[in-house]
């Protein structure tokens, strides 16, 4: 895998929106993420041309949004870009990328949700790119940007050293909604949830592997695809998933982990982590997704040995760390620990 150079204070990095126009729909979140960023980590923020246009000509109009991908990539003042948001229809922009423009010019990627469309075709075109915070989810946080978030940031990217052990936020964590509609509710910081730790479910030993995954739900739409990872990329991976805002239950999670047995995946795995449950699901539900892992993976594939990691700080809850693709990790079941231990990117 290529592996990006890293983010220092002032490099300029590129906003996108790849889906939903969440900039042109809530131009002050926007803002809001864009100066956020820029005081917590130093860098320079500009927008592509079609950016902060309005949500319903971007929809209409998949190729501009790709465009500024690939103007982004190929841009060699831009060090990095990072996604204003997710949404549901990126996968509309497969057919106008250039993997070739991707891997001759490494550079930064960061997103989540649906910006699991982009690091896979980033995986295809063989780059490293970074499951993490988007400008107005995260970086556009009420009250501003969890520190445990920012901290993972910069370990991630700002340092060409391995990023080391990751310990579970302690400060407590939030999914409340609060409608970015209203501009008040900017300085009002979301009601949290008491940290309680990871959920080791099952494993023994020590575990390394690549990390591969993304949202639970858009992955599902790439099967099939010339995108969808081939069979030996998942050998040895870490399988990374998480659930959206759109709160799928346990039942659904069960069909789909169903489709990674028949696909041949999960005997192939080094080991499976999972985001807490994105939307409002009620706390006391959390266990009813661990059952639905354990069934599917331990009962009917007959994985007992494989690690099983639950209620993870990544996802659609915050705040999380940033998961680099296809960089090393490492699952300690004796220790009950996580760290990616390979650097995620390059001086």
């Amino acid at each position: 895998m290529i592996k990006p150079r890293k983010l220092q204070p002032g490099d300029k990095v590129a906003t996108v929106s790849l889906s939903w126009g969440g900039p042109g729909a809530v131009p002050h979140r926007y803002e809001i993420g864009k100066k956020q960023l820029q005081d917590a980590l130093g860098l320079v923020v500009v927008e592509m041309p079609h950016t902060l246009k309005d949500p319903d000509w971007l929809h209409h109009h998949p190729q501009a949004r790709a465009e500024d991908l690939m103007a982004a990539f190929a841009d060699l003042s831009i060090k990095g870009i990072i996604s204003t948001i997710g949404g549901d229809d990126s996968i509309r922009l497969l057919p106008y990328l250039d993997l070739d423009i991707i891997r001759t010019n490494p550079k930064v990627l960061m997103g989540s949700s649906d910006t699991t469309i982009s690091h896979l075709a980033c995986f295809k075109a063989g780059l490293v790119t970074f499951y993490g915070p988007s400008i107005m989810a995260g970086f556009g946080e009420n009250g501003g940007p969890f520190p445990y978030m920012i901290e993972a940031v910069r370990k991630t990217l700002f340092s060409a050293e391995a990023v080391g052990d990751i310990a579970p936020n302690t400060d407590g964590w939030t999914v409340e909604r609060l409608a970015w509609s209203n501009p008040a509710n900017q300085t009002q910081k979301r009601k949290r949830n008491p940290s309680t730790g990871w959920r080791f479910l099952q494993g023994q030993g020590v575990r390394q592997g690549h990390l591969l995954g993304g949202c639970f739900e858009v992955l599902d739409w790439l099967r099939g695809t010339e995108f969808w990872p081939e069979a030996n990329a998942w050998q040895d991976a870490i399988l990374f998933l998480e659930t959206s805002e759109d709160a799928p239950t346990p039942e659904m999670v069960k069909y789909g982990l169903r489709t990674y047995t028949a696909l041949g995946i999960l005997p192939r795995l080094s080991g499976i982590i999972f985001g807490r449950p994105g939307g409002e699901v009620p706390i006391e539900k959390f266990v009813e997704y661990d059952k639905v892992l354990l069934q599917v993976v331990a009962d009917e594939a007959g994985l007992t040995d494989l690690p099983l990691v639950t209620g993870m700080d990544f996802g659609h809850t915050e705040p999380g760390f940033v998961l680099p693709y296809g960089v090393q990790a490492e699952i300690d079941c004796e220790r009950h620990s996580f760290g990616i231990i390979e650097n995620a990117v390059i001086d």
